[in-house]
């Protein structure tokens, strides 16, 4: 048996390869990119990603991927992540942030590049809020209204108040299908939602924004978007397989199905915007 010594050699020296960590004759130490964002104590560290990414209900989603293909759905009890008010949702809204903080940044200059017009932002499915509050620390004149689950909704509050605008955000705790929202906003943001849900459902939702959002109001749609040959790019694609082994309907949408939704509820256009350096694709729909 190698010795303890040895056997964290041969990790290191593999961390090493693969640029996590420097060496220098027999030291090692952190390489910059492993600094900012595996430390606990840098503003960016993402560590805090894996208590959602493998938390117990997303990894039991996958204990048994052969019968959600066959069920056709998750085969987590009681409709998976998508039950109401379930639990996960708070620890995704604690553990996400520090992941979602860039394209956060990058969507809101998208939406909002010049950032000095009024904006009444309804943010759904807030989940930890920093989609809402880049915008409103971009643009002193946006306020932000944000609907969830009422535990998660306490999450996204401690965010803005930290963020420095917590006198601009407020909350609707509750369902976003069920909850009365009030009219006339400006942008309504969508962010990693509309794939936990059926074509009909997501249409149900997108009717009811525009009734809410103003005559020249924008939807903004943050997703993972596949191409048409739903293979690539690789990343977008494979989010397919973590919607059905967690949501009973759940799916990665092509920009033409979100097109097609958005079309069906009653929007004018829809664009699609790459946000790199992020994975993600942002959707805006116009009424």
């Amino acid at each position: 048996m190698l010795a303890k010594i040895e056997r964290m050699r041969i990790l290191c020296d593999y961390l090493v390869t693969i640029d996590f960590l420097t060496k220098e004759a027999d030291r090692y130490g952190l390489t910059p990119d492993a600094a900012k964002f595996l430390v606990k104590q840098s503003p960016g560290y993402m560590g805090s990603a894996v208590e959602f990414l493998v938390s117990q209900t997303m990894v039991d989603g996958f204990k048994d991927v052969a019968a959600a293909v066959r069920k056709g759905g998750t085969a987590i009890p009681d409709a998976g992540t998508v039950a109401p008010d379930h639990p996960v949702w708070v620890n995704f809204a604690k553990a996400m942030a520090p992941l979602m903080a860039v394209p956060a940044q990058l969507m809101a200059q998208l939406v909002d590049g010049d950032a000095s017009k009024p904006l009444k932002v309804l943010d759904i499915a807030a989940g930890h809020g920093v989609f809402g509050i880049a915008i409103a620390q971009r643009n002193p004149h946006a306020q932000i209204v944000a609907v969830d689950w009422s535990g998660v909704l306490e999450v996204a509050k401690e965010n803005a108040q930290a963020g420095g605008v917590g006198d601009r955000y407020s909350t609707i705790p509750g369902s976003a299908f069920d909850v009365d929202w009030g009219t006339g906003y400006d942008l309504v943001l969508l962010t990693n939602f509309l794939h936990h849900f059926d074509v009909a459902t997501c249409e149900t939702l997108l009717k009811k924004i525009y009734t809410a959002i103003a005559p020249e109001g924008r939807v903004v749609t943050l997703e993972q978007v596949p191409n048409s040959d739903r293979v690539t790019p690789p990343e977008a694609a494979r989010f397919s397989l973590v919607m059905l082994a967690t949501t009973p309907h759940g799916d990665a949408y092509t920009f033409a199905e979100y097109e097609q939704m958005f079309s069906n509820a009653g929007f004018a256009r829809s664009e699609l915007h790459p946000l790199p350096p992020s994975l993600a694709q942002v959707v805006i729909s116009y009424k």
